[in-house]
């Protein structure tokens, strides 16, 4: 498993960090570690889903990723 820590710019609220874990909990592979309002981490397979796919997750609910893995 992988870990990536992302910086999310647009969040500004509860609802906004439910709407991004709900994103990430549907891709396969991934598990939800933590998220709030601006950031997020998860654990993930590489395998099963890349990490540009997790940052697109979340890209896709109108927010802004920057992303750094280890």
């Amino acid at each position: 498993m992988v870990e990536m820590m992302m910086m999310i710019d647009g969040m500004s609220c509860g609802h906004c960090a439910s709407q991004v874990r709900k994103a990430l909990e549907a891709l396969d592979g991934v598990s939800v570690q933590q998220v709030t309002v601006g950031s997020a981490t998860v654990a993930f397979d590489p395998v099963t889903t890349p990490g540009s796919r997790i940052t697109d997750a979340v890209e896709e609910q109108g927010y802004h990723v920057a992303a750094t893995t280890r």
